[in-house]
């Protein structure tokens, strides 16, 4: 069988003026497609087998070619958006025929000449489409340990489980909720730090340093926040949570103890609703 989005060797069956036909094998030749002419090999000959990819023509025909897409079934891709139609964005994945991917299989703004991560489906109309829902294509057999510094694509949040990101756009890897720093939002790029590697090959990674230097970089940004105040914030550390979170990116906690740095080194001096940067 022929089959649809892979790269496959398929036997020349039949010569024309426009191309050639290609099959699984002579026993197979009513089940055949097209390459096109500009496609075909200098001296290629009926019996000869050719490496080529299925994928369907501006007609909605099965058709194939000899150039290499940047992307097939099973596989992950970074691919870049040509344009925004009516009925979805057209990806560039390096063949003749855009790629569509339908508004229901985005997740978050897509924009031309953006970047988006997606794999292959095969549509109701047996169509190949990309999807941005890329979770089960993703590997989970990455070189990373814990401690080890990486980079990844978010490409789904939950409220539940925290940010789920692509490492390296093709490895599982989970940030979970307590461990995110703000709110990566959707098909941005970030760096994290291993924290665990599951029994099942899956990553967790954390957006926070090390608690002695998360610690720093967290009193650094009160200082930077306060100046932004003019030296004065509205609120103290005794502020709710949510107010303190909304303001600074940081939990209570964080806070209190970048707070409690920051009064100990002496740079600033707190009032009963206001922390104040000392001159």
């Amino acid at each position: 069988m022929i089959r649809l989005g892979e790269k496959q060797e398929l036997v020349i069956v039949k010569k024309v003026e426009f191309g050639v036909y290609l099959a699984v094998s002579f026993e197979d030749a009513a089940e055949h497609i097209l390459l096109p002419i500009k496609q075909v090999p200098d001296g290629a000959q009926v019996g000869d087998r050719l490496e080529v990819f299925v994928y369907r023509d501006s007609k909605d025909r099965m058709i194939a070619t000899t150039n290499s897409p940047l992307l097939e079934m099973g596989q992950v891709a970074l691919l870049t958006v040509k344009s925004v139609g009516k009925i979805g964005a057209f990806l560039d994945w390096g063949l003749e025929k855009d790629l569509l991917l339908p508004f229901a299989q985005q997740r978050g703004k897509v924009r031309q000449g953006g970047k988006v991560l997606v794999s292959l489906y095969i549509d109701k109309s047996n169509r190949l489409c990309a999807t941005m829902n890329v979770y089960r294509q993703l590997r989970k057999d990455s070189p990373y340990h814990v401690g080890d510094r990486v980079t990844g694509r978010v490409y789904e949040t939950s409220d539940n489980f925290g940010v789920f990101v692509a490492v390296d756009n093709q490895y599982t890897a989970l940030i979970p909720r307590k461990e995110c720093y703000g709110e990566p939002e959707l098909g941005t790029d970030v760096e994290a730090r291993v924290i665990a590697v599951k029994e099942d090959g899956k990553l967790d990674l954390s957006l926070r340093e090390k608690a002695y230097l998360q610690m720093d970089a967290d009193a650094e940004k009160i200082l930077a926040l306060l100046d932004s105040y003019e030296g004065a914030l509205p609120f103290s550390d005794k502020a709710s949570p949510e107010v303190i979170t909304h303001e600074t990116g940081m939990s209570k906690n964080e806070f209190k103890r970048a707070v409690g740095r920051l009064l100990k080194q002496g740079k600033i001096e707190i009032g009963e609703r206001t922390i104040r940067r000392k001159k």
